[in-house]
């Protein structure tokens, strides 16, 4: 069985240290130690370059987080910094007034997103997700919301309900991803009361494997959607801009009212938006109030524009599925290869290595060993949340991955060999 030695995380574990007493936790959210493996992996980023990142101990990764999506590029992606850095110096991007660019980016968005005829422009996931239930719900004059998916930290759906009042979530009902029956029965009891149907059209829940929509499963969404009068949500914040130009919508061929998108859209500097069909949008004009300080700030706005120029100047989603799909067939074959209950989901640009659960209940174990041996060999995979493939991810990089994907498998295969 073949070890790699522990990756010297001294100066992320001082920084911790030091956090935890000026900062909540140390640090918040998804980025806790213990999201991950406690005491393997970093804590603290020092840079990242490309495809690559280093820690504040030196250690360097092949990244497959990608800052949880939104680098599609690379990080440091020249051309996105340099325009937003003449932004900056020759223009200013905070004023009290918004600057043109707001119009030139709603614009490239109705050119390729297929429902997208009107925009609202913000920062996070978070802040566009609620923006569009907020816009359904006045839209419709309705209150319930069926929802499947992760769709931020806000009170109508965050996982963790501490300090959220039960009132501020009793009217949102989860479903779950391919099961119409679950909706259509939520439906025909809460279907002449539901403001929205909120959904990833591609699944991709937390710490579960993913999925594509099973046939007619989208479809049957849309017509649920149009017999009960309600508006059709897509949550594209992960896939837009990664599974297609037109996000998971244009893949899929199905169209909603209202899609959320942000993520990839500005490759890592941060914008959102709620795009969709101009009836459903001009309740935002009429009905409700939108606003923040830092929404109309033009560095977003610009960062996204440069970026969806070169994803479309450069074919950049051919070469991600092209380079993705290699990928996930070595992975795949290294599955195929060791029989340790691993199992390989998702897409080509978008893909998870979970572990079946077997009778002796290891598959925890296992998984935490799998992802120990990659973060020690440089790979910064996640144990609980899928992995993408950006533009600056080499042939070579790939080739280490699936190298030390192989052998990380070998050393599951060997230590479990007499449980498995």
């Amino acid at each position: 069985m073949k070890t790699i030695e522990k990756l010297n995380i001294t100066k992320s574990r001082e920084l911790f240290e030091e956090a935890i007493k000026l900062v909540p936790g140390g640090v918040l959210g998804a980025r806790k130690p213990s999201d991950f493996i406690e005491g393997e992996y970093p804590i603290f980023l020092e840079s990242g370059q490309g495809s690559r990142l280093t820690d504040v101990d030196g250690n360097e990764y092949i990244d497959f987080l990608c800052g949880y999506g939104p680098i599609i590029l690379g990080y440091r992606e020249k051309e996105v910094d340099e325009a937003v850095i003449r932004q900056i110096t020759d223009k200013g991007f905070c004023f009290t007034l918004t600057q043109r660019y707001q119009n030139q980016l709603a614009k490239k968005l109705s050119e390729i997103v297929p429902c997208s005829e009107m925009s609202i422009f913000l920062k996070t996931g978070s802040d566009a997700t609620t923006a569009s239930i907020r816009i359904a719900r006045a839209y419709t004059n309705r209150i319930k919301v069926m929802r499947c998916g992760y769709h931020g930290w806000h009170d109508w759906c965050v996982e963790m309900k501490g300090g959220v009042p039960e009132k501020f979530y009793e009217d949102v009902h989860e479903f779950r991803y391919n099961n119409l029956a679950q909706l259509e029965d939520l439906m025909a009891r809460y279907g002449d009361q539901t403001a929205a149907i909120m959904m990833t059209p591609f699944g991709h829940p937390n710490h579960q494997k993913m999925a594509e929509p099973q046939p007619g499963f989208l479809e049957g969404v849309r017509e649920l959607a149009n017999r009960y009068g309600a508006v059709l949500v897509f949550d594209e914040v992960r896939t837009g801009f990664r599974l297609a130009m037109g996000g998971a919508q244009e893949l899929y061929g199905v169209t909603p009212d209202l899609v959320v998108l942000g993520k990839g859209m500005a490759n890592g500097y941060a914008i959102s938006v709620v795009t969709g069909k101009a009836d459903v949008m001009m309740a935002a004009a009429q009905k409700l109030f939108i606003s923040s300080t830092f929404f109309p700030n033009s560095d977003g706005f610009i960062a996204a524009l440069k970026t969806i120029e070169i994803l479309e100047r450069d074919n950049v989603l051919a070469n991600i599925w092209e380079k993705g799909g290699h990928l996930t067939k070595k992975i795949r074959d290294i599955i195929n290869k060791y029989d340790v209950g691993a199992e390989l989901t998702g897409v080509a640009p978008m893909f998870y290595i979970t572990f079946k659960k077997d009778e002796t209940d290891t598959h925890r174990a296992k998984r935490d060993d799998f992802y120990t041996q990659l973060i020690r060999r440089g790979i910064f995979l996640h144990p609980h949340h899928h992995g993408y493939i950006s533009y600056r991810h080499t042939e070579e990089d790939l080739d280490t991955t699936a190298k030390a994907i192989d052998e990380a498998m070998a050393y599951v295969k060997d230590k479990y060999q007499n449980k498995l």
